[in-house]
């Protein structure tokens, strides 16, 4: 599964989660493509991350593999720029000044002890019951978290007391392939 994309690759995914929100800006629709990478067919869990000047724009995808990467990557790329519930949708006039990043994942994965986390090279989903939080590797590195600060953020996340790591929550971690424009 630690497949990594290559340069074309990365590339293709880039430009098509571009396309794909102008597409959908333009026309409300989904854009359709013809993909024969098998790399790209294959299920894999992703995100897509949209930023305007260093600001979080939009961020939404699939932990899990539900369905071939290229179509997360369509599908996220629309989700991230109009139905990303702390944004107004995205207009037309913003995607030139828009930068788009991407995360494959790779399959979650249960551990026993948080001490397993790196950070930096893991990302979280906290769970308790029906309330589940997922952040990124990149996202305590971006904002200088350590260990403990990155559970209480991932417990935040999940809508938990921001110490509810301590008092037992699930806690599963995954690794990503991060690429941006």
């Amino acid at each position: 599964m630690g497949n990594n994309l290559n340069t074309d690759q990365q590339t293709f995914l880039l430009n098509l989660a571009r396309e794909s929100i102008q597409h959908h800006l333009k026309t409300g629709k989904t854009l359709k493509k013809k993909v024969k990478d098998e790399e790209l067919m294959k299920k894999r869990g992703a995100f897509v991350t949209l930023k305007i000047n260093d600001q979080l724009r939009g961020c939404i995808g699939y932990p899990l593999p539900y369905k071939p990467l290229w179509e997360t990557i369509r599908d996220a790329a629309i989700a991230a720029a109009t139905q990303d519930y702390r944004f107004q949708s995205m207009t037309l006039e913003e995607l030139p000044e828009t930068v788009i990043e991407i995360s494959v994942l790779t399959l979650p994965q249960p551990i026993k002890d948080f001490k397993e986390i790196e950070v930096g090279k893991h990302g979280i989903i906290v769970t308790k019951g029906p309330n589940k939080g997922l952040l990124l590797p990149q996202v305590p590195v971006e904002w200088d978290w350590d260990l403990e600060t990155y559970l209480s953020h991932g417990c935040m996340k999940a809508g938990l007391d921001e110490d509810e790591w301590k008092k037992g929550v699930q806690i599963e971690v995954f690794s990503a392939q991060v690429f941006s424009e």
